[in-house]
Formats: structure tokens, C-alpha cells, sequence
């Protein structure tokens, strides 16, 4: 049996990199903007948003418990294609929100359980 070559050795030494099967996208209303400013607009948010769920972009979405906006999660394959598909918002084209993005994915312990004793 001969040992594993120098690069062998290095690359199961790294842990795998982390994939993206979503982006979670918090949004928050922003400073000085007034609730009527936000609710002007939220017949067309909320049907563009139901298309994009209908579409399957938008998977799971919640309302903020301290009522200041919303938690999205999209089908995107990372930050940048989250970050196009909110741009097409009524609410993002008036800039009256603040959008957080966070690339999820599997959860990268779970991998030591399926690894050899």
C-alpha cells in the first residue's frame, strides 16, 4: 500500500466548501420611512411577491416579529441572483427598505455522521 501523495493528503485535509441552496433576505423598513409610505405600495409588493413564490423563487417568507418587515427565503443559487430577483419589488425600486442577503446551504457538520469511526 503506498501513501497518499502530498496533494492527496492536503485535499482531504480541507473541509468542502460550503454550497448555496438558498438565500435567506431580511428586509427592514428603512429610518424615517413611515408606515403609510409602505403601505401605499403593498397591493403590487405583495402580487409580484405571490408570482415570484408561484414561479418558485420565493420559497418560505415570514413577517418580522418587531412588525419592521419581512424574512424571505429564495431559491437562489447565490447573493447576486437574490439580490436581482428583489430589485424587481415595488418596495426595493422606491429604496425604502434595507435587504440583508445570507447564502444558506446544508448544514456542513452533518457531514461527521456519515464519516468512518
Amino acid at each position: 500500500m503506498t501513501a497518499p501523495s502530498l496533494a492527496q493528503a492536503q485535499t482531504q485535509a480541507q473541509p468542502p466548501s460550503p454550497i448555496t441552496t438558498g438565500v435567506m433576505v431580511i428586509l427592514t423598513v428603512k429610518a424615517g420611512v413611515t408606515r403609510e409610505q409602505v403601505m401605499a405600495v403593498m397591493p403590487d409588493e405583495i402580487r409580484q411577491t405571490v408570482q415570484l413564490y408561484l414561479s418558485g423563487k420565493v420559497r418560505e417568507w415570514y413577517s418580522r416579529s418587531d412588525g419592521r418587515g419581512v424574512v424571505f427565503l429564495l431559491d437562489a443559487k447565490d447573493t447576486s441572483e437574490a439580490q436581482a430577483i428583489m430589485e424587481g419589488l415595488p418596495l426595493s425600486k422606491l429604496d425604502i427598505m434595507d435587504h440583508d442577503y445570507i447564502a444558506v446551504g446544508p448544514l456542513l457538520p452533518l457531514r461527521l455522521l456519515l464519516a468512518k469511526p
